[in-house]
């Protein structure tokens, strides 16, 4: 590889980190803003803005060649995988509107430990002993933050978790597809199922929303679009598997953002958590990118 071709190789991927992390950014930001929200509307309505905002963004992409992206091979995986990230995507909006903003994030962070568990049980991908005890670490991190006698000692806490579970689902039936369907394809059922839904659904949820609660739901709906270009621009220039680390950067932005804005100050115990699920997740993805 010459000189030249190695150095726009690392500005290519040098960007993507940079639009990967500002993915993370604005995700940490629409999850703050739903906190706020969901007091003064509802979690519905606030799950319904980021949907709105969301299916917009992929329908102003995709209208040159919709015919060709709404076309699908699987129909009904389709349906079961965006109805599953629209659950995870409610339960999580749920649990931030019930306990504090870092432990639900710490919390939904166990995610790519099950969907490494869920990929040996039902795809049949190999599990060692060493990614057993990634996933173990990340489970016994997610105990150390509910302990019992802490305040998140709650059933409000297995929201996020049951998030966690929904995403991790939703991953898997992503992976069985795999690269036989467009990803603008799954990305437009993803959108649009959960729009109709919840376009159908949010009506007997409504409640008129004050100047606040507008502002607050057109911030929702920004910065998940926001998220969600920068997401897909970032994987456009680098691989997922480089990239994936970078999501951790989520627990910091979740934690400033829970001091800044809601003066939840995480104690010790939240911090070792999410440090040993961070740990776990980053050892589970070494394993599976590089040990292969």
């Amino acid at each position: 590889m010459s000189i030249a071709a190695s150095k726009a190789e690392t500005a290519s991927r040098s960007r993507a980190i940079l639009m990967m992390i500002g993915a993370i950014l604005c995700f940490s930001l629409m999850d703050a803003t739903v906190k706020a929200l969901a007091p003064k509307v509802g979690v519905l309505p606030a799950l319904w803005a980021r949907y709105a905002g969301q299916m917009l963004l992929v329908f102003v992409l995709v209208l040159p060649r919709l015919k060709t992206v709404a076309h699908t091979a699987y129909p009904g995986l389709q349906l079961a995988r965006s109805v599953l990230l629209m659950c995870a995507t409610g339960f999580f909006f749920w649990g931030l509107s019930l306990i504090a903003l870092t432990d639900a994030a710490a919390l939904m962070a166990v995610n790519p430990v099950l969907i490494t568990l869920g990929a040996a049980l039902f795809l049949g991908e190999k599990l060692g002993f060493r990614r057993i005890g990634g996933i173990l670490a990340a489970l016994l991190g997610a105990a150390i933050i509910i302990r019992p006698g802490s305040d998140i000692f709650t059933p409000a806490a297995l929201l996020p978790l049951l998030a966690a579970v929904c995403y991790s689902s939703y991953a898997l039936l992503t992976r069985r597809i795999g690269h036989r369907e467009d990803v603008w394809t799954s990305l437009f059922y993803t959108g649009l199922v959960g729009t109709v839904i919840l376009t159908l659904a949010v009506p007997f949820a409504w409640q008129a929303p004050d100047a606040t609660a507008i502002a607050l739901m057109l911030l929702t709906a920004g910065f998940g679009t926001a998220g969600q270009l920068l997401l897909i621009r970032s994987l456009s220039l680098g691989e997922a598997g480089m990239l994936a680390p970078y999501a951790y950067c989520g627990l910091i932005f979740a934690a400033i953002w829970g001091i800044v804005f809601f003066a939840e100050w995480p104690d010790l115990w939240t911090v070792a958590g999410a440090l040993v699920i961070a740990a776990a997740g980053l050892y589970v993805w070494h394993r599976e990118t590089y040990r292969r």
